[in-house]
């Protein structure tokens, strides 16, 4: 009799269960979810500048070297170069291309840090600073400046007159018990026109040879000046890191790139219709949500240089098809940052963050040995038309030779003469 019971009641459950399955709701059509979940949390940067959270690997067969350096953005231009792959169809033919000014300015060395290498990481055994350090580095170590009684360092500064016999001790120490050693450099802000006066400071860590030669290297680098050329070369491929533009708080629909619902939505119609099922009984981390846009910490690799420019060339922007006497600055400056009077680097596409970002210039982590990383750039001409309108001329010259004399011009030239005659009455 029991048997029997349990017969009916499975045959009644399967029939339930079935029931079920025909009236239970599904998807109509089968869709990729919106947005990457690999960028998590969309929150803004910690800090300004882009660090570097890992370094190349060190080769102890090569001569010691810095592995990074730092850049701000200027603004973009194009340029017209010729292909050189063979194969390809392009082989041969002129291409126009997107590229990223940044302004380079040499780098001060002031200090090295030794790492010890233990099971949970680097940890930093000691740090040893320059004697003399400039203001623009010591106000990265104050809130307010001007406000401060600006003694930083100053009895560090002593340790250094008194015989440097405890800076000897800590260098013996780090070429003693560290495996790492990284150079401490700051920007020179007094050489761009920047409203910041405070220089930004990054470790950058010595690759090529034993710890004993870093250490050296370093030490004999100690308040002089680094050029991005002793780093990087043309034809190179790097790695660039930084913020980029931030946004500010955005819906989900531009944070995202969610579907709109239907015009007649009740309540608004850029939002998620269904923001999960009632159990579990909280929002899932992967559910579209309205937040922060941009601002956020980035590492885009393998960004090619097409260009290094030395500031003080008044041809840097010449090349052999293009003769014209002209620097890399457009026409009326780069909108939003003005002139590029110090080095330039030119990178191919586009950089993350706003004009005046500063961006840390990183070597490759990986040996480069595509075709894209091998091929050697031949620029024919670099625009230097103005960035603020359509830009019908390269150089001022040209644009005075064409339009002659303005109404502009012949009044700056008025005012001397006015103010002589008015002084003189």
């Amino acid at each position: 009799r029991y048997h029997v019971l349990l017969v009916c009641t499975q045959q009644l459950l399967a029939k339930v269960a079935r029931c079920l399955e025909i009236r239970m709701s599904h998807r109509k059509f089968e869709a990729p979810r919106h947005g990457s979940l690999g960028f998590l949390p969309r929150k803004r940067a910690a800090r300004h500048r882009g660090k570097v959270k890992s370094f190349p690997r060190d080769d102890p067969k090569k001569a010691p070297h810095l592995t990074a350096f730092l850049g701000y953005k200027a603004g973009m231009t194009h340029i017209v170069r010729e292909v050189d792959k063979p194969g390809s169809k392009l082989h041969k033919k002129e291409v126009v291309e997107a590229v990223t000014i940044l302004e380079v300015p040499s780098v001060v060395v002031v200090g090295l840090v030794g790492y010890v290498e233990t099971p949970r990481g680097l940890r930093a055994l000691t740090t040893v600073w320059a004697e003399h350090l400039s203001d623009e580095c010591r106000r990265r170590f104050y809130k307010n400046w001007y406000k401060s009684k600006k003694k930083a360092f100053t009895k560090y500064a002593k340790k250094w007159a008194e015989g440097a016999k405890d800076i000897s001790r800590e260098i013996s120490r780090i070429k003693k018990y560290c495996q790492v050693v990284r150079a401490i450099v700051h920007t020179q802000m007094s050489k761009l026109h920047l409203r910041q006066k405070k220089a930004h400071i990054m470790e950058i860590q010595v690759n090529g040879g034993t710890v004993d030669q870093k250490v050296d290297y370093v030490y004999q680098l100690f308040e002089k000046h680094v050029d991005v050329t002793s780093i990087f070369e043309e034809n190179e491929m790097i790695d660039i890191i930084g913020v980029t533009k931030g946004k500010g708080y955005e819906g989900v629909t531009t944070r995202w790139g969610t579907r709109r619902l239907p015009r007649k939505t009740h309540k608004g119609l850029r939002k998620v219709a269904c923001i999960g099922a009632w159990h579990p009984a909280r929002v899932s981390f992967a559910v579209a949500r309205a937040g922060q846009l941009g601002y956020y910490h980035r590492t885009e690799m393998n960004k090619k240089i097409y260009r290094i420019g030395k500031g003080t060339d008044s041809k840097n922007a010449t090349t052999d098809h293009d003769l014209t006497v002209k620097t890399i600055t457009p026409v009326g400056g780069f909108p939003h940052y003005g002139l590029v009077r110090e080095d330039y680097i030119m990178l191919k596409g586009a950089v993350m963050g706003p004009k005046k970002r500063v961006i840390t210039l990183r070597k490759s982590l990986y040996p480069q040995t595509s075709r894209v990383a091998q091929e050697k750039i031949n620029l024919k001409f670099i625009d230097t038309s103005s960035k603020f309108g359509h830009g019908r001329f390269q150089t001022s010259e040209e644009k005075s030779k064409f339009m002659g004399v303005t109404k502009g011009k012949v009044a700056a030239e008025d005012k001397p003469a006015a103010k002589k005659a008015k002084t003189d009455a």
